[in-house]
């Protein structure tokens, strides 16, 4: 009988084991690359196709591109979704083309009031501020009541004295705001019965980032409604009804206000991914385009989870926007494109 020894088996296993540790060693397993997204937008609204001129379309166009890569510089150099919501809507506010900053709409006594916040998901840390009057940019005011103060949400004159204790925040007489077709459109309102004009256009602003350490910030920017009075504040400071981030879902709200806080809109999107496990996309579309109707409001918002997937659901005709998603492809739509 043949017999067989173990010896040279073992010790071809041994060499084998040995190879392949070295070989590991030398050749570390590589990881998929981190995701990064962002998506923006510029406002839903009431703008027929043929009252947007080719140069004002462009130029709408033109800003949103600059503010999708203020924040996209930032993600893809390494940096954070509150870093990145922030840069991409400090663009915004300078563009007199949108209902935040420099374009924000008249209140009814001819002057302005503006509201912003700003969410980071994984900490749940938020801040916001409403009704201020003198601050260039309300989303850094946003932040800088998140991070240096113990409150969430600051209004009016307590705003505007918090913002004195910060000297990083800049500051702007109230008429530097003016736009003349903001003007044009308070004349309207004015002139109009009742005096209110909630469905004509929007234009809010807002942002949701995902960023490579996975996590998710939002931020949204307004100057409310045209002929707003007695300090009327909208969706867009509260956190849960304009705005909200967690750990794998943002949302940044624009429309009629009053029932975007009454179906805390925002914070009802990303509980729907969270508790019912529905997609991005089916929470989105449910809330916006069946509840907020039902209820007798109309707008839009932007969506992000934390695998990059983007929504961004209207129905009012038209909503500015603009994206990257994780595969780097992007896009600008004003239309129902």
């Amino acid at each position: 009988m043949r017999r067989i020894t173990l010896l040279p088996i073992l010790l071809l296993a041994l060499a084998a084991m040995n190879s392949h540790a070295q070989q590991s060693e030398s050749a570390p397993a590589t990881t998929p690359a981190a995701k990064i997204a962002l998506v923006i937008h510029g406002g839903a609204g009431y703008v027929p196709r043929a009252s947007l001129s080719a140069e004002d379309e462009q130029a709408a166009r033109a800003d949103l591109g600059r503010a999708l890569d203020a924040g996209h510089a930032i993600l893809a150099d390494g940096g954070t979704a509150l870093d990145a919501v922030e840069a991409a809507i400090l663009v915004l506010e300078d563009s007199p083309r949108f209902n935040a900053g420099k374009g924000a709409v008249f209140n009814a006594k001819g002057g302005h009031e503006l509201d912003a916040s700003i969410m980071e998901g994984h900490t749940r840390r938020a801040g916001a501020v409403a009704g201020v009057t003198t601050v260039r940019h309300p989303v850094s005011l946003a932040r800088s009541v998140m991070e240096h103060s113990e409150h969430v949400m600051l209004a009016g004159d307590g705003a505007e004295a918090f913002a004195d204790s910060r000297p990083e925040i800049e500051r702007v007489p109230n008429d530097w705001f003016d736009t003349e077709h903001r003007r044009r459109a308070l004349e309207k309102a004015q002139a109009a019965v009742g005096g209110d004009t909630p469905g004509q256009y929007f234009g809010t602003v807002g942002a949701v980032a995902l960023d490579r350490h996975g996590h998710i910030a939002a931020a949204t920017s307004t100057g409310g409604m045209t002929n707003k009075k007695w300090g009327r504040i909208g969706d867009a400071p509260i956190i849960g009804a304009g705005t909200w981030a967690d750990d794998n879902c943002g949302v940044s709200g624009t429309g009629w206000g009053e029932f975007y806080i009454r179906n805390a809109v925002a914070h009802d999107i990303c509980a729907r991914v969270a508790y019912r496990g529905d997609s991005l996309a089916e929470a989105a579309e449910e809330v916006v385009n069946r509840i907020v109707p039902a209820a007798g409001g109309d707008g839009g918002a932007i969506a992000l989870d934390g695998e990059g997937n983007i929504a961004m659901p209207f129905n009012t005709g038209t909503m500015y926007r603009a994206w990257i998603k994780p595969d780097g492809s992007r896009g600008i739509a004003i239309f129902e494109e």
